[in-house]
């Protein structure tokens, strides 16, 4: 695996792949990787001559008071994950690479919409530091394909719609939720819960879950539906942030006839913020 650590020397690198008429993957992270994103990297081998993926442990998407210093950093351990399934390329740059002129002064690339709710409402800011940083990393590389995981179903939503907006020549693809053996989605901040907590994390997911089945048995009732899922939460022990039921494009608040709808929710325990999906596409046709 080639390992680059700056803009200057993996852009020609990149370039030699495509003159030599290859296609190229692309898998975003922030390191600390977990099997669900080796998933993507294989996923990404499926479709592409070569798998690019970055680690960069992004401090413009941190708000204040939250754990961009505390963010693990397992850079050893990556990279012999990442080994195992033959990725070919992994991009490592710091803060001075990405961010040239310093975080204040840097340009931002801002999405008005579907930024402001849901995991927006309760980190603002956090979804413009992403925007900029994948614009830039996706100018970086310049792949064929970005593959990204269902799991921040409102993160793909934005930089889908970011993609859309501003032309960007790459195809998205989208990986299914990888989940641990008692449903608990894989995520880098599962190694922040207690113990006790990680126990009982599948809350969140069993939660969606009854909401999922209660729509699926006719029960339209969103609003109910999303305050009994949060007491459901709450007697568990943890803090819910939300649950939402919405139109999948939007992320609005769902309406009864629409057809495609996604129950997100975002939970707090007593050190980590841990999120979930679970989408009903076509619900209505399976209601009939």
């Amino acid at each position: 695996m080639h390992i680059f650590k700056t803009i200057i020397d993996i852009v020609p690198a990149l370039d030699e792949y495509r003159l030599q008429g290859k296609k190229i993957g692309f898998v975003p992270t922030m390191g600390n990787l977990h099997d669900g994103h080796i998933e993507l990297v294989k996923l990404a081998r499926k479709t592409n001559d070569v798998v690019v993926c970055s680690i960069f442990v992004n401090n413009l998407q941190f708000g204040l008071n939250q754990d961009w210093d505390k963010y693990p950093r397992t850079l050893e351990k990556d990279c012999e994950k990442l080994k195992s399934v033959s990725c070919e390329v992994l991009f490592h740059p710091d803060e001075n690479q990405m961010y040239p002129n310093g975080l204040d002064s840097q340009t931002r690339v801002i999405c008005p919409s579907m930024t402001d709710i849901l995991c927006g409402a309760s980190r603002p800011g956090h979804f413009e530091g992403v925007t900029t940083v994948v614009s830039k990393l996706l100018n970086i590389i310049q792949p064929n394909e970005l593959i990204l995981g269902r799991k921040d179903f409102q993160q793909m939503a934005i930089l889908r719609r970011m993609i859309e907006d501003l032309c960007f020549p790459v195809n998205i693809i989208e990986a299914n939720i990888y989940r641990e053996a008692d449903g608990l989605a894989m995520s880098s901040r599962n190694s922040f819960l207690t113990v006790a907590e990680k126990c009982k994390a599948s809350q969140l997911y069993e939660s969606l879950n009854w909401v999922v089945q209660m729509i699926r048995s006719g029960n339209k009732d969103f609003n109910f539906l999303q305050k009994e899922a949060s007491k459901q939460i709450n007697r568990a022990g943890f803090r819910t942030d939300y649950i939402s039921v919405c139109n999948s494009k939007t992320l609005e608040m769902a309406a009864v006839d629409d057809i495609d709808i996604t129950v997100l929710g975002a939970m707090y325990s007593s050190s980590a913020r841990l999120i979930d999906n679970i989408s009903l596409n076509n619900y209505r046709n399976r209601l009939c």
